[in-house]
């Protein structure tokens, strides 16, 4: 009997849901996945490309395009303005020309919208965020296009365990993940940019 009343919770929660999707371009989208999967609402976070006019991108070559996420949530339990406004705190708004040690179009910060609502949401968290920063934010709000996946071994590269070779000697997948992260001076950057609004604090 409780299995089926716990199945009925389930499904009552499931129809409450109001499934969203956000695209959001953040630098290595490495990082934005490993900052966003956690987010309590947050159902689900891939890596790909997008933004650009080339079919069928790669890593090697996504000419146009830019490296992003979708992030699929409930909007029942953190809106689309409160993903954003965490999304500005996780990357430098001030940054025209990539993020952190990722320089070039591919690594620039945008947002792009789905409908009239998410552009007006998009707008404002632009408007609040170079309030707080008292400084231009340069990343753009467009027009979402076709979002391609990226290869199967760039979702969850942070948590991966294969053995990689990085210029600290061989580490697991997640090991050097953690340490490009950091010779990369993302979160320093993002600390020093937002202080106590830094995302993830």
């Amino acid at each position: 009997m409780w299995k089926w009343v716990a199945m009925l919770v389930l499904l009552a929660g499931a129809a409450r849901a109001e499934v969203e999707k956000a695209y959001v371009a953040g630098g290595c989208f490495w990082c934005v996945e490993a900052d966003f999967e956690p987010v309590p609402g947050v159902l689900g976070v891939v890596s790909g490309y997008t933004g650009g006019d080339l079919p069928n991108p790669t890593y090697r070559n996504h000419a146009g395009h830019y490296e992003a996420v979708e992030i699929t949530f409930d909007n029942s339990v953190i809106s689309y303005g409160d993903l954003l406004a965490r999304f500005l705190r996780s990357v430098d708004v001030l940054d025209a020309g990539g993020q952190f040690c990722d320089r070039g179009d591919s690594y620039r910060t945008a947002v792009f919208v789905t409908s009239d609502r998410q552009r007006q949401a998009a707008v404002a968290a632009l408007a609040e965020a170079e309030a707080v920063l008292g400084a231009k934010v340069v990343t753009p709000v467009l027009r979402a296009q076709a979002f391609w996946i990226a290869e199967d071994y760039h979702q969850d590269y942070y948590k991966g365990t294969s053995i990689v070779l990085t210029r600290a000697g061989p580490k697991s997948q997640a090991n050097a993940y953690k340490f490009y992260r950091n010779a990369c001076g993302r979160d320093a950057r993002v600390r020093a940019l937002w202080g106590a609004q830094a995302f993830p604090g």
